[in-house]
C-alpha cells in the first residue's frame, strides 16, 4: 500500500472515530433523563368502609380490599346488635357488662368479620355505634339520636377490647373508634362536644386498660354546618367549633385552654372531609372542614397537643375515615367518573400534604342504584361481589399519582406506588409507546415526590410506572370543572 493511500486510510479512520464519538455523545445527551430520590416522609395508608364487611360476603370483600392495596377497613360494631335487647336484670352490673363472656352478648357476627379481615391482611378499625334502648342517658327523639350512658358505653368498650385481645376465639384488634358523626343530631342529641369528650374518655380508658398499645379514635365528624329549619329537622355543628369545645381550645389567636382541668384522652383524630368542590374545595360556611380545609384542622389538632389538651402515649395521629363521591355512571346526578378518577389521586395528595396518614374511601362496591345514591365504590354493584366490575377509580386508589406543570416546563410529581423503595418511571405516550421522561426512587413508605425538568407542555398526559404496576394517566391540563359544585351523594 502506497504512503498516499495509507495517509488517506488513516485520515478516514480518524474521522470515523471522531464522528462515532460525537454520535455517542449526542446519543448520551438525547437519552439523559432527570432523576430524583425521595427522602424520608410521612406515610399515607389507604382504607375502605363498606357494609359488605358485615355481610355474608365479608371474606370476598376483604380479599378484594387487600387487592386494592388498602390495609385498613372501618367496621361497624353495633352495640345494640351485640348486647341484649332488654336489660337482663337490675343486677347486671357494669362489671358484668364489661365481661365479654357474659351469656347475653352475641359476638359470632363480629368474630367472623374480624377473622375475615385479619385473614386477608386487613387491619380492622372497630367503630362502636348504636345504643341499646336500656343504655341511654338521654332517650332519642323522632329524628334525634339521644345520648348513651357514658359508664355503660365504657363497660361495653372494655368487653369489645377484651373479646379481641388475641386470647379468645378471634384475632386481636387494636383500633377502636367512638361513634359516627357525633356533631350530627341524628347520631347524638343533645349535641354536646363536652359530653362526647366524656364518651371518648370512657372508651379510651377501657381499651387502654386492656392493652396500653390499643388506639382510641375520636372525631369521625361530619364536614358541614347545617342548621335546623321548619322543613328540615337535621342539624350539624361545624366540626371546627365542635373540636374547639371538645378539646377546650379557644378560637382566639394565640389560642389558650378554656378548661385546663378537662383533657381529652385519645390516640387518633379522625374526620369525614366530604367536599362539594373537589379535592381542594373549602367549606362555604365558617367552621366547616372539607378536603381543602384539612390543614386548618391539623393545625388545631397540633395546637391542642402543644397546649396539653390531649393525653396520649404517643403524638396523636390524624386520619380520614370516610370520603368519596358518587360517580356518573351509574348515578346520573353524580360527578363525571372521568373527573372523579382524577379526584381520587388528588384527594390522597391533598390528605398527605395536610398531615393525614390514613385515607379511607367509601365504598368498595356501589350500593344498588335502584335504592341508594351511594355510588362511590371502586366497583360497580353486583349481587355477587366477586363478579363486580372495576371502575376507573380503582387504579388511582391503588396507585395515586398527580402531576402539575410549573414554569419553564418543570413538573411537580407526587404519588404512592404499591410497593416500597422502587424506581418509578415518569412516562408519556409517544406514537403509541410509553416513553420514560424521568425517574424518581420512592422511599420506604412508597412515597415518591420531586419536581423534574421535563420540558413539558400543558397538553401532555403523564403516568407513573414501576414496570409491574402503572398509575392512571394524569393530564397537565387542569379540567375546567375541577372545582365544580357537586353533592357527594345526590339522589338518583
Amino acid at each position: 500500500m502506497s504512503s498516499k493511500v495509507m495517509r488517506s486510510f488513516a485520515l478516514a479512520l480518524v474521522c470515523a472515530v471522531v464522528i462515532g464519538v460525537a454520535a455517542t455523545a449526542a446519543t448520551a445527551r438525547t437519552e439523559s433523563i432527570p432523576t430524583a430520590v425521595t427522602g424520608s416522609t410521612a406515610p399515607i395508608a389507604s382504607g375502605l368502609f363498606d357494609t359488605l364487611f358485615n355481610s355474608s360476603q365479608k371474606s370476598t370483600a376483604f380479599a378484594m380490599t387487600a387487592a386494592t392495596g388498602a390495609t385498613y377497613a372501618r367496621v361497624t360494631v353495633s352495640w345494640r346488635g351485640i348486647a341484649p335487647t332488654n336489660l337482663p336484670s337490675s343486677n347486671w352490673t357494669l362489671a358484668d357488662q364489661a365481661n365479654p363472656d357474659s351469656p347475653y352478648y352475641k359476638w359470632s357476627g363480629l368474630d367472623a368479620t374480624v377473622s375475615a379481615a385479619v385473614a386477608n391482611g386487613v387491619t380492622p378499625i372497630l367503630q362502636i355505634v348504636l345504643t341499646p334502648k336500656w343504655a341511654y342517658h338521654v332517650q332519642p327523639g323522632t329524628v334525634s339520636g339521644g345520648q348513651p350512658d357514658v359508664a355503660m358505653l365504657g363497660a361495653f368498650a372494655k368487653a369489645v377490647a377484651r373479646r379481641y385481645d388475641g386470647s379468645g376465639p378471634a384475632p386481636a384488634v387494636h383500633a377502636f373508634s367512638v361513634w359516627n358523626e357525633p356533631n350530627f343530631n341524628r347520631n347524638i342529641s343533645p349535641q354536646d362536644p363536652v359530653y362526647y369528650r366524656y364518651m371518648v374518655n370512657a372508651v379510651a380508658d377501657s381499651v387502654h386498660s386492656v392493652d396500653s398499645s390499643n388506639l382510641a379514635l375520636a372525631g369521625e365528624l361530619a364536614p358541614y354546618k347545617h342548621a335546623k329549619t321548619k322543613t328540615d329537622p337535621n342539624s350539624v355543628i361545624p366540626p371546627m367549633t365542635w373540636m374547639q369545645q371538645m378539646l377546650c381550645v379557644s378560637a382566639t389567636t394565640p389560642a389558650h385552654l378554656t378548661c385546663p382541668d378537662h383533657s381529652s384522652r385519645f390516640d387518633v383524630w379522625t374526620h369525614h372531609p366530604y367536599s362539594d368542590k373537589g379535592p381542594f374545595g373549602h367549606a362555604s360556611v365558617a367552621g366547616g372542614v372539607e378536603l381543602g380545609d384539612l390543614p386548618k384542622m391539623n393545625t388545631l389538632l397540633k395546637t391542642a397537643i402543644s397546649l396539653g389538651a390531649i393525653q396520649s402515649a404517643e403524638t396523636p395521629k390524624f386520619w380520614v375515615t370516610e370520603l368519596g363521591w358518587s360517580t356518573n355512571p351509574p348515578n346520573k346526578h353524580g360527578a363525571p367518573i372521568k373527573l372523579v378518577t382524577r379526584w381520587v389521586s388528588e384527594s390522597f395528595w391533598q390528605m398527605w400534604k395536610s398531615g393525614v396518614t390514613l385515607g379511607t374511601w367509601y365504598l368498595l362496591q356501589d350500593e344498588p342504584t335502584s335504592s341508594s345514591p351511594f355510588q362511590s365504590g371502586m366497583y360497580l354493584n353486583s349481587a355477587d361481589v366477586s363478579t363486580a366490575v372495576a371502575k376507573s377509580t380503582l387504579v388511582p386508589f391503588t396507585f395515586p399519582f398527580v402531576a402539575y406543570r410549573k414554569s419553564t416546563g418543570k413538573v411537580m410529581l407526587w404519588g404512592r406506588e404499591p410497593g416500597t423503595s422502587q424506581v418509578v418511571s415518569i412516562q408519556r405516550k409517544v406514537n403509541g409507546v410509553w416513553k420514560t421522561l424521568g425517574t424518581i426512587t420512592a422511599n420506604s413508605n412508597g412515597i415518591f415526590s420531586a419536581t423534574l425538568q421535563l420540558h413539558a407542555l400543558s397538553t401532555w398526559q403523564l403516568r407513573a410506572s414501576t414496570g409491574s404496576a402503572s398509575s392512571a394517566t394524569f393530564s397537565l391540563t387542569v379540567p375546567l370543572n375541577e372545582n365544580m359544585n357537586v353533592v357527594p351523594f345526590p339522589n338518583n
